[in-house]
């Protein structure tokens, strides 16, 4: 049997596309259907006009938002609503807010050769735990080698312009389906945008697989 394909659109800068990818997981797992469903990740650059070595993150923020206690204030909500979702936050860490093009090139060379979620995660996980910096060619093939990426592909692949042009007729894509805000899904007919709670997703996937099966 064909597995059901989700599309997910998304940017590694955005905390609710983690928190929302994992709900989708929880609800895939709560479903029995691992097994029959399978991820793919549509780039969107919240900020692409970001210089290619990133900001200072408090720079940045404050330039955004007004004020560097308005954006600690959404960080607190963010870290409480991820921490529920078994997910760590610690923005104490986050130096630099990175332009995401390369991270996304690198999910694209992943994708190329099936399942990307690993990797995601790892990214993920990198930015909003760890504070690395995932707009850095040198942490990308750190943390693509840590999920089993060839180390000298990824860097070579890295060093080149090659997917350059794949990222941008995703993002392209995205646009004409009307994606303004991640994150968003695509489960069969049903779009879901926003980090939705689990049962959302699972009415969903129920939905979708209903759908196939007739």
């Amino acid at each position: 049997m064909n597995k059901l394909e989700i599309n997910l659109t998304y940017d590694l800068i955005c905390p609710w596309c983690w928190i929302a990818e994992r709900r989708l997981r929880r609800a895939v797992d709560e479903l029995g259907l691992s097994d029959s469903v399978s991820v793919r990740f549509t780039p969107y650059e919240l900020n692409p006009t970001m210089p290619a070595e990133g900001m200072d993150r408090k720079a940045y923020r404050t330039l955004k938002f007004g004020s560097w206690p308005r954006s600690q204030a959404m960080d607190v909500h963010v870290a409480d609503t991820g921490r529920a979702d078994g997910l760590e936050f610690r923005y104490d860490a986050v130096e630099r807010t990175p332009n995401t093009l390369l991270a996304h090139r690198l999910i694209w060379f992943a994708q190329r050769e099936g399942d990307a979620s690993g990797l995601v995660d790892a990214l993920f996980a990198a930015y909003f735990r760890d504070g690395r910096d995932v707009g850095n060619a040198n942490v990308l093939v750190e943390i693509a080698a840590e999920v089993g990426l060839d180390r000298d592909a990824v860097e070579a692949f890295l060093a080149s312009e090659e997917g350059v042009a794949g990222v941008r007729s995703l993002e392209a894509d995205a646009n004409r389906r009307g994606v303004v805000s991640v994150p968003s899904f695509r489960i069969g007919s049903t779009v879901i945008s926003g980090a939705q709670p689990v049962v959302v997703f699972r009415d969903a996937l129920n939905e979708a697989l209903g759908a196939t099966a007739e």
